[in-house]
């Protein structure tokens, strides 16, 4: 299973964007810290994650201020060129 729940900050919006097929759709990067217990150490946690969304989700996201957290959910796959990792956001909530 292929589901992704992440609290995340937003530190970069695309601008606004329209696919060949005229959907909404907005790149974005998420950035996460935590601390997490791994074999019974704490342990740091810090990432960035490059993000898309489509429909009314890239519509109000391509709004949104950054330095915004919010509770996203989705799906990873890779990138375009096969270089890394995308999350597509599905939902997303303000927390």
């Amino acid at each position: 299973m292929n589901q992704t729940h992440l609290s995340a900050m937003v530190v970069q919006v695309q601008s606004l964007r329209y696919t060949p097929a005229g959907i909404p759709a907005v790149n974005l990067v998420l950035e996460h810290e935590s601390q997490i217990v791994e074999l019974d150490t704490p342990r740091q946690v810090k990432l960035q994650l490059r993000a898309i969304a489509f429909g009314s989700h890239a519509e109000i996201l391509s709004r949104q201020g950054l330095d915004s957290v919010c509770e996203f959910h989705g799906f990873l796959t890779n990138a375009r060129n096969g270089k890394g990792v995308v999350f597509h956001i599905q939902d997303f909530s303000k927390t």
